[in-house]
Parts: structure tokens; C-alpha cells; sequence
């Protein structure tokens, strides 16, 4: 499945759509409430703000779709699902629209207005959704007749894993999963699928069997016995992008736990990392995007002068890059100011301590208003990081923070941040001791993460700038 040429289909007709509509739209006001207005016929002309805005309106609108996850899981939609939210995203845009551009128009009567509101509204949503519906349709049979299907991913080899595989695989309309093998939980020699499946290894090798199948979705179906292991599959998952499900009990199906993801198969619960909602999370990487290029402009002067003094402090690179972890467990590297003397980790990697040797005394003006750090708008600007997330780790203090507190891979869960809750609360850590402290904050975070949340740590931030109250 080509997931770019899919999502190339919807961005290609909504830009027609939103076009076709204004085009149809501003006919209709020249024909029938301007001529209303002037009590003559109004000629259709078209002046330059009229092929400006042949440019502002589709961008609008394929910005609000985006901000509202539109071509999110663009394989996995649903017929009624997009109907709606082509009308709810339509009617949003379209308000503004009328707000914006339209309300201080002379008119003869209030009734002009309705008039142009569902003139707008229906030119649009009209245009929008039948192009919408015809791609989302034809995908959808596609699917159901095994034409494509998502790489999936059986783990399980009991009653349980052989019963979920022979609905899905007897399914008269199939959901789209096309199962790609089975991994077992305990050592053994007896599989219980024998010809039905491929066996692709134990537990132990998840994350090269994902990785070498391309998994795109994975069911977790093991036995009560096995139960305790849930945790720990989990924490191997959370590396990847994936849609896990996992086999409901009978309290998680009467508490409502259990949702219906299929009509054809026992009802899953979907294991689900949107850690914010979708319109959230894309404001966030827009807000990213766009405060890194101000701040990488504005702080130009600043720049220039931390490269001459961290140049002249000691003898050196004015810039330091190191390998840290990202989400999903994806190296990158980060780019600081240099803080610290040449080889100052000669004999291994160690954190910085209060009082640190290693650290120059411009270094340390620098760490205590956080100014070493400011290159970083770079790495959230090439979308390693975000201006708030949690602090990226080097690998080899994640497997000893790992091994003290393995639930540390939740953080892996999102972007890595220039700054945290727990760089605000805690500040700089000198042991794995305290970095385990920390966590705690950064688990907090992502389990209350906001916009507002987002602005209060910056806020923050930037007091402890000024205050100069770094650690």
C-alpha cells in the first residue's frame, strides 16, 4: 500500500474542491445578492485579490483538515465517520470564512446572509465529500476483498490466538488484517496453529520480526496464565508506530472498556498512544515549526556572540552534537553550544555534577540560563524534537534508568523536548538516581499533556531563564 499516493488523492481533489466552490461561490454573490444590492446586473470580474484568494482559500482549508487529522490513518476510514467530518470541518470553515470575509459586506437584507452562508456551505461540502466518498469507498472494498490488507502480527499460541485467527481469517468481508505470522510468549516446541500460520520466533525477537515484516498492526491474544507478561510486551512496543489490540475480558466488557472495531470478529480493545487530541497535536508541531524559525532569526545576535565567547573560552568546536534517543526509539543528534572542555568524557560517559571540573566557567553562564541549549531550535525545526517533551537520553543511561524503572520507554512515546517538567521542576540530573526521580515528572507530563500545559512549562522556562535559577 502507498501510503503517500493515498494521501495524494485526498490533498489533490480537496484542493479542487475548495476551489471549484469559491469560483461557484463568488458567481453566485455577483449574480444574485450584489445585483439584488445595485438593482442591476453585476459583470463577472476577476481582480487581482480574486486569484489571491484562488490561493489563501485551499491552503485554509487543507491547513483545518490537517489540524483536525483528516489524512490521519488515511487506509483506515470510516464511510459514516467522514461523512461527519466532512460536515463538522466544512461548517468550522466555512463560519470563518463568513466571519472573516463576508459579514462586513452592505447587503439588502439579513436574509443575504443565509443566503450566502448555505450558498458556501453546501458549494463545498458537496464538492468535498463526493470525491471523499468515491476514494474512501473504493479503498474500502479493496480491503474487504483482501485486494490490501495491514501487515499483522499474531502474538499468542493457545485457544485463544487460534480462535481470533480463524474469525478474522473466515471473515465473509474481511477487516483488512493480513497476517503475516505468530510469535510465542513461552519456550516451547508445540504450536498449536501447525500449518494455519507462520512461526516467526519468541518474544524475544519482536522487535526484529517488526521491523523485517514491515508489522503494521499487532493482536495480542495469550492466555490468562500469561497475563503478566502483558506489561512487558507493551514496553517492547512502544517504539513503534503501531495499532495494538488486545483480546478484552469479560470486566473489561462490561465496564466499556471493549470497543466494537469490527462487526465481524470478537470485539478488541485498541491499545491507543494519541496521547492529545489530533487537532492538539498538530497545532503543537505547527506551533514548533513556527516559534523555532522566529527564535532561530531573533536570536541571531545572541549567536554570534556565544560562538566568539564559547570560542574564546577554551580550545575546541563551538558546536557539540551527541547521540540521544527520539521517540520510538530513534537516535538523533542534538546540538548544543559547548559547554565543557575538549574530551571531557575521555574515560566514558558520565553526567555533569554541581561543581563539575569538566564544565568551563563560560559554560556554566551558559547552563545556568539554559543559553547551551538554544541550537536545539534546529532539531525541532528538522522535527527531531519539540520546543516541550521530555529530556532525550543517551542509550546508555536509558538501559540503566530502564532497569531500575522499565516503565522510562513510556516517554518514548512522544517527542523529546528543549525543555520539560521535569527539567523545571528537577533541572539537570547528576546520578541515575535522580534521573529515576525525574521521570516522574516527564511521566506526568505525557499523561496530561495540553497546549496550555505546553505554554505553562515554557512560561516557566523562561522565568528560570531570567532568574537565572538553572541547575
Amino acid at each position: 500500500m502507498n501510503k503517500n499516493r493515498q494521501i495524494f488523492k485526498y490533498l489533490i481533489f480537496d484542493i479542487i474542491s475548495s476551489l471549484v466552490a469559491w469560483i461557484l461561490f463568488f458567481a453566485f454573490r455577483k449574480i444574485y445578492i450584489e445585483s439584488a444590492k445595485f438593482g442591476y446586473e453585476i459583470p463577472i470580474e476577476f481582480k487581482k485579490n480574486y486569484f489571491y484568494f484562488l490561493i489563501a482559500i485551499p491552503c485554509f482549508w487543507l491547513i483545518l483538515y490537517y489540524l483536525n487529522g483528516y489524512y490521519k490513518r488515511i487506509y483506515r476510514k470510516s464511510r459514516l465517520k467522514e461523512l461527519w467530518q466532512t460536515i463538522s470541518i466544512s461548517m468550522t470553515g466555512v463560519i470563518i470564512i463568513f466571519f472573516l470575509l463576508i459579514l462586513d459586506d452592505t447587503i439588502v437584507s439579513y436574509k443575504d446572509y443565509y443566503y450566502s452562508f448555505f450558498a458556501l456551505f453546501s458549494f463545498h461540502f458537496i464538492l468535498t465529500y463526493i470525491p471523499r466518498f468515491l476514494i474512501t469507498n473504493h479503498t474500502i472494498k479493496k480491503l474487504r476483498y483482501r485486494k490490501i490488507g495491514f501487515n499483522t502480527l499474531l502474538i499468542g499460541n493457545g485457544k485463544k490466538a487460534f480462535k481470533i485467527y480463524n474469525e478474522f481469517k473466515n471473515q465473509e468481508q474481511s477487516s483488512g488484517n493480513k497476517f503475516i505470522g505468530f510469535i510465542n510468549i513461552n519456550k516451547t516446541n508445540k504450536f498449536i496453529f501447525k500449518e494455519n500460520l507462520k512461526h516467526l520466533g519468541e518474544i524475544c525477537n519482536l522487535q526484529k520480526i517488526i521491523e523485517e515484516y514491515k508489522i503494521e498492526e499487532i493482536i495480542i491474544a495469550i492466555e490468562n496464565s500469561e497475563h503478566k507478561n502483558i506489561s512487558d510486551i507493551l514496553n517492547k512496543l512502544y517504539k513503534n508506530d503501531l495499532i495494538i489490540k488486545v483480546i478484552p475480558s469479560m470486566y473489561d466488557i462490561l465496564t466499556g472498556t471493549a470497543n466494537m472495531t469490527t462487526f465481524f470478529t470478537t470485539p478488541l480493545i485498541e491499545i491507543s498512544y494519541d496521547l492529545m487530541s489530533t487537532f492538539q497535536e498538530n497545532l503543537k508541531k505547527i506551533i514548533d515549526i513556527v516559534f523555532s524559525i522566529i527564535a532561530l532569526i531573533l536570536l541571531i545576535p545572541l549567536y554570534i556572540f556565544l560562538m566568539i565567547s564559547v570560542k574564546l573560552s577554551s580550545k575546541g568546536p563551538i558546536f557539540y552534537g551527541q547521540e540521544r534517543i527520539g521517540k520510538y526509539g530513534k537516535p538523533f543528534f542534538i546540538w548544543k553550544f559547548r559547554s565543557m572542555f575538549i574530551d571531557a568524557e575521555k574515560h566514558g560517559p558520565a553526567l555533569s555534577k554541581d561543581k563539575d571540573i569538566r564544565i568551563t566557567k563560560f559554560g556554566l553562564f551558559m547552563r545556568k540560563l539554559r543559553l547551551d541549549e538554544t541550537p536545539q531550535f534546529y532539531n525541532v525545526l528538522i522535527g527531531d524534537m519539540s520546543l516541550v517533551g521530555p529530556r532525550p537520553e543517551r542509550q546508555f543511561f536509558i538501559e540503566k534508568i530502564a532497569k531500575i524503572a522499565p516503565h522510562y520507554y513510556h516517554l518514548q512515546k512522544v517527542k523529546p523536548g528543549i525543555t520539560s517538567w521535569g527539567q523545571v521542576k528537577y533541572g539537570y540530573a547528576e546520578n541515575v538516581k535522580e534521573m529515576v526521580e525525574r521521570l516522574k515528572y516527564d511521566i506526568i507530563y505525557i499523561e496530561n499533556m495540553s497546549i496550555y500545559t505546553d505554554f505553562k512549562i515554557m512560561i516557566y522556562t523562561v522565568m528560570i531563564i531570567f532568574k537565572g535559577s538553572g541547575k
